[in-house]
């Protein structure tokens, strides 16, 4: 018994009803302590506990006690022959393999904290409910010791929710395991990466285990009439978001961890371009502002004056420790959410006086850095769920590397810094995604139409004046030249974009009529 918590008032309510007592040593002693008569288990058996505790409840005399059925003759008459007493009862919890996680014990540390008598006992009596009652949870301890003194006796009905429990709780004990294991076949944490050949995404595998634990229930979810919790993975140290400390503020809802996931993911792409600082303004799941500079301050200035109407209520990432004088500009106009690898005293006192913004420190270098290999994206969809390798990791960089100029007229450095930065940002935008970008910001995004064409002039809504010597990049091909034609006439200067069309030469050819260059990387980055 791990968990010893109601374990004595449970059994001496056990020991009043008549009822004897047999444990394991470290539970046994316990139990003796408090005054309880309680049976060694090894007394029991007749056999020593071995292997340092490996061996001990894997016995047939308590095996057979536990899965023999009481309405079959020749169960009865086995037992007899053997000469073997029945269980009515296993209360069990298990070794604490999260907690060995948690304290990011060693490898074999870990894996010594996995549980195989304890299961078996719980399983073998779930399995056995009618006849042996199975508890696994301290929390159940006074109903069972309720419906055991009553004069009815333990209803089926809390039995089966007993056996329930026991199945639940072991299966996710084993997927717990399962997601340890799966971090050990990954490539070891800090393996240098190389850009230029970026390692294949995983394939999905036949099975999938994962294992959740609640971190948080929300306010609600996308609308107040929806309940809504945040669940970290369990089996893995925290990480990500699940690693962030609030520091101030209301409590997060579903669509600001949304928001914060795209804003922080942004964020780390847009850092590789440089040593300079980054900040990322992100509403309804799309980036409307982002920009690189030497001061944070100077990069929020700019992010914001991106979308200024759209910046309002916006949740922001940025990629440097906040001080004052980011603090300052932050505080100018509202937002919703902060995330940051650090905070200065003098600007968590600027930040306070905002009581409704909620201010979250993360500060694991390694979280700021693309991943090594990319994970996996789990969709639920009805009927079932869907399961891709996530579209990250260090791969942009060999993208704009290898990218081909396709047209007549190859961009200048200016331009190409400007490609890189839309391309960026493109990839973080909801499909159709146009990006009118320069080298240090996002000039203005298109998102989400049906229409190609639909999100250049999206485009030209939102920044009529600021589009003209503008680089653009585009999350897919054009299918048609009139994407290029709308480009060039709002005054694009140059296009990246994946190529692969039916039509590209036609693309090309009026690339080439506007003397716009064209880059094709031959990858698309679709976000639905």
């Amino acid at each position: 018994m791990t968990n010893k918590a109601g374990l004595v008032p449970f059994a001496e309510g056990l020991a009043a009803l008549g009822v004897e007592l047999v444990s394991t040593g470290g539970t046994a002693r316990v139990l003796a302590d408090a005054g309880l008569t309680v049976v060694a288990l090894s007394d029991y058996t007749g056999w020593p506990e071995m292997l340092d505790g490996r061996v001990k409840t894997l016995h047939p005399k308590i095996h057979a006690g536990i899965l023999a059925r009481r309405d079959i003759a020749n169960h009865r008459d086995q037992m007899e022959a053997q000469g073997l007493g029945y269980f009515d009862l296993v209360v069990v919890n298990l070794y604490d393999f999260e907690g060995a996680l948690a304290q990011q014990a060693g490898f074999d540390d870990t894996v010594e904290q996995i549980d195989i008598g304890g299961p078996t006992l719980l399983r073998a009596a779930a399995k056995n409910h009618a006849h042996v009652l199975p508890v696994v949870d301290p929390e159940d301890y006074p109903e069972v010791l309720a419906a055991l003194q009553s004069e009815e006796g333990v209803a089926s009905a809390l039995r089966r929710r007993m056996a329930r429990k026991v199945f639940q709780h072991t299966s996710r004990y084993d997927s717990v395991i399962a997601s340890f294991f799966e971090t050990q076949t990954q490539e070891p944490e800090g393996e240098a990466v190389d850009a230029a050949t970026p390692p294949p995404p995983p394939e999905p595998p036949d099975r999938l285990t994962f294992a959740f634990t609640r971190r948080q229930t929300l306010r609600y979810g996308e609308n107040p009439h929806q309940t809504a919790s945040f669940y970290e993975q369990v089996g893995r140290a925290p990480s990500l978001l699940a690693a962030a400390q609030q520091l101030q503020g209301k409590a997060l809802s579903y669509n600001n961890l949304l928001d914060l996931d795209s804003a922080f993911g942004l964020c780390v792409d847009l850092a590789t371009l440089g040593d300079d600082a980054v900040a990322v303004f992100i509403k309804h799941n799309n980036p409307c502002g982002a920009a690189r500079a030497s001061a944070l301050a100077t990069a929020v200035q700019d992010a914001r004056a991106v979308d200024p109407t759209s910046a309002f209520g916006a949740v922001v990432a940025v990629d440097r420790t906040v001080d004052e004088d980011t603090a300052q500009v932050l505080t100018e106009a509202f937002f919703e959410v902060l995330i940051a690898p650090g905070y200065t005293d003098a600007a968590r006192e600027v930040l306070a006086k905002k009581k409704n913004l909620r201010a979250l420190l993360l500060e694991d270098p390694a979280a700021w850095r693309p991943p090594a290999r990319p994970g996996f994206e789990i969709r639920q969809v009805r009927g079932g769920m869907l399961v891709q390798s996530a579209d990250e990791g260090p791969g942009l960089s060999a993208e704009l590397a290898g990218a081909k100029v396709v047209s007549d007229r190859a961009p200048a450095a200016d331009e190409l810094a400007g490609l890189r930065f839309a391309w960026v940002v493109a990839k973080h935008v909801r499909s159709n995604a146009i990006v009118f970008g320069r080298s240090d910001r996002v000039v203005a995004v298109g998102a989400g139409q049906m229409s190609r064409v639909d999100s250049v002039k999206l485009c030209g809504l939102k920044a009529p004046d600021r589009l003209r010597g503008a680089q653009v990049a585009s999350d897919a091909f054009f299918p048609f030249r009139d994407g290029v034609d709308v480009l060039a006439e709002a005054g694009a200067t140059a296009i990246v974009q994946p190529g692969g069309s039916i039509r590209d030469d036609e693309v090309i050819k009026a690339a080439n009529e506007h003397q716009v260059a064209m880059l094709f990387t031959g990858v698309r980055h679709f976000r639905h």
